[in-house]
């Protein structure tokens, strides 16, 4: 069974060398070729030359990208790539630097047999950033909750089949949001644990903007979902305020009015024709393999 491990990276070579390196190193039985289809977002650092025995490795490929287009359009210019051009069964989306800890892998690949070509996901149990970030990051997964109806307690970190995969480069917010596009498109999922790691080299670069942004675009995936209970919320708040109304008690409602706005615009970001396209932004490919 053809495995392709799809991973974004942006200057963290370092990183990309050490994951490598774990991933060549599980003990995966011979039932799964493992190879590995790197997106390089344009990065303004050059990778070390590096002669590396990556044995376990079936074959390792560079996608070059003209322009910068950040991680979730890699992401989705990585799965149409590997649709179109690769022969595979399944593939795993993860980070580059250790927070996508490879040894999950093996447990993505035992549950393939039993997954009966239903998508299998990373469900978070543990997270190893600080501890305002952790609170920041249930509220997030609360308002998502709350607006869309929608509990997605995943991030990219997922073994998809092939029929999911076509799934996904056919559906325009996998263009803005890989989780919130894979929740629009599937209901059925299978659940492992998936424990957030420490990044090999650094600190996190996910800022607090970042997971607002992040939060958001998740959100806007089911923009209509949220501007009715937006409504119905907005509605039911000010008959119950109408006779304590007040700047104060008004923050709410501006809070909402704001979100709406930057949901709204977030959901312009959704573009099927520059996903269709998506592949004439790649430069150069590599074979480092």
């Amino acid at each position: 069974m053809k495995i392709k491990i799809l991973i974004p990276v942006y200057n963290d070579w370092q990183s990309l060398s050490q994951l490598m390196n774990e991933i060549n190193d599980l003990v995966i039985t011979t039932d799964f070729q493992i190879s590995i289809i790197i997106v390089n977002d344009s990065s303004n650092h050059d990778r070390l030359d590096e002669d590396k025995d990556l044995k376990n490795i079936h074959s390792i490929k560079i996608l070059n990208m003209k322009m910068n287009q950040g991680h979730a359009r890699c992401i989705a210019t990585g799965l149409k790539y590997i649709y179109e051009k690769e022969d595979f069964d399944y593939i795993i989306p993860m980070d580059g630097d250790g927070e996508d800890r490879p040894e999950e892998i093996k447990e993505f690949l035992n549950q393939i047999n039993k997954s009966n070509n239903k998508p299998i996901v990373g469900e978070r149990i543990k997270r190893s950033e600080n501890l305002l970030f952790k609170i920041c990051y249930r509220i997030h997964k609360l308002i998502t909750l709350i607006f869309t109806g929608k509990s997605i307690k995943f991030g990219n970190f997922t073994c998809l089949p092939k029929s999911v995969v076509e799934k996904m480069i056919n559906e325009k917010a996998t263009w803005n949001s890989f989780s919130g596009s894979l929740k629009k498109i599937e209901n059925d999922f299978i659940s492992v644990s998936s424990v957030r790691g420490k990044r090999y080299f650094g600190p996190s670069k996910m800022k607090f903007n970042d997971l607002i942004k992040h939060s958001l675009s998740i959100v806007s995936v089911f923009r209509k979902t949220v501007l009715m209970r937006s409504a119905l919320f907005m509605v039911l708040y000010i008959l119950l305020i109408k006779s304590n109304a007040s700047v104060v008690t008004s923050i709410p409602l501006v809070m909402i009015i704001i979100m709406v706005y930057f949901i709204s615009k977030l959901a312009l970001r959704e573009n099927m024709d520059e996903l269709d396209n998506s592949l004439n932004n790649i430069d150069n490919i590599e074979n480092l393999k």
